[in-house]
């Protein structure tokens, strides 16, 4: 499901886990913690860079998301900033998703 910069939206999720357990975040607030209390990405030049050739592909993925779960988009997607953040906001709702289930399965 995503593709761009995988490795490092990975490492930022669990740098950010390992925050929310020093700090003993509830595990039902690390999205929050994580993705809601910081941007990923501050300005337009880095965002775009980070972009690069993937801005379509994420503006499809922000529109999916964004469609399914509140029935309209709401990011300005000609914001390249706030196409990044709310980017790596889902991968990381994803990921989160997808450790919890995989730390729950190891401890059953």
């Amino acid at each position: 499901m995503f593709i761009h910069n995988h490795e490092e939206i990975v490492e930022f999720t669990l740098e950010g886990v390992k925050r929310c357990e020093v700090d003993s975040v509830d595990k039902d607030e690390w999205h929050h913690e994580i993705f809601n209390t910081n941007y990923y990405i501050i300005g337009t030049y880095r965002a775009e860079q980070w972009l690069a050739d993937y801005a379509f592909k994420a503006i499809a993925t922000i529109k999916e998301y964004e469609t399914d779960n509140f029935g309209e988009v709401m990011t300005d997607l000609s914001n390249p900033e706030a196409v990044v953040n709310m980017y790596v906001y889902i991968a990381g709702e994803y990921l989160l998703h997808n450790l919890v289930e995989n730390i729950l399965e190891a401890s059953a």
